[in-house]
């Protein structure tokens, strides 16, 4: 395929995107002709100001007028600090202690409302491993459901065990839902753990916090608990390191 024709740009109305109210805001900054455009874009200050003040004109607009116009825009070179050779260094007066500058380190500004992550129990690969198991067994676990709960609503749909004595559900015939039966649950060694892997104790004082074990365990306050000693709990909680499942906000 050929090469497209370059566009010749006589006036700054030739450039592509560019709009008649420009003239006015560019005549501001002392731009009234295409070689003074041409110099503003070889600057990075006056392109970027250029870029605030014209509405529309983004960085590729601007890459295109530099690319239609052949400015190359000037990079600062870096400055290389002088090697001193070590005869020319002088040397240091007597009575002169050698004097260390160290440079203080930046304070870094914690934000209070910055997002803190959660505190995480530590697992060995097996529980980790059957951690995962258990979810994809929630996931694919079938919906119990009593029997005709889809002919009588008044039934529900909380699950009850078919205990008739002609209940086709109880024996298993044709195409009835299956019951209840073993097989269903998870691993056993992870059942019970909450799903971040934590081991739940629930506690009532800040006293029982003591016996909590922070890497594998984690607390649940108690629902009778009032709010003043509830604060108390998880202020003890977070100096021990210990992750309160149920927070207040």
């Amino acid at each position: 395929m050929s090469k497209e024709k370059k566009i010749e740009i006589n006036e700054l109305s030739d450039l592509p995107h560019y709009k008649e109210e420009y003239d006015a805001q560019l005549s501001d900054m002392g731009v009234e002709s295409v070689s003074d455009l041409r110099t503003a874009l070889g600057d990075a200050g006056k392109s970027k100001k250029i870029m605030d003040e014209l509405i529309g004109v983004g960085p590729k607009t601007i890459k295109s007028w530099r690319t239609l116009l052949d400015v190359k825009v000037e990079k600062k070179a870096r400055k290389e600090k002088a090697i001193v050779p070590a005869s020319q260094t002088k040397p240091a007066k007597k009575g002169e202690e050698d004097v260390e500058i160290v440079e203080a380190q930046r304070s870094e500004v914690v934000d209070k409302d910055a997002y803190v992550p959660k505190k995480k129990p530590v697992l060995d690969a097996e529980t980790k491993k059957l951690l995962e198991l258990r979810y994809d067994m929630s996931h694919d676990r079938i919906a119990f459901l009593r029997q005709e709960w889809f002919r009588f609503p008044r039934l529900g749909e909380k699950w009850r065990r078919p205990r008739g004595m002609h209940s086709k559900m109880r024996r298993h015939i044709n195409y009835r839902p299956n019951v209840v039966s073993i097989g269903y649950r998870g691993p056993a060694k992870v059942r019970g753990l909450h799903p971040s892997g934590f081991q739940e104790v629930m506690v009532w004082n800040p006293d029982q916090l003591a016996k909590v074990d922070p890497k594998v365990q984690a607390v649940r306050v108690g629902g009778s608990v009032g709010f003043k000693k509830r604060q108390a709990i998880e202020q003890k909680a977070d100096e021990l390191g210990i992750r309160v499942l149920n927070r207040t906000g």
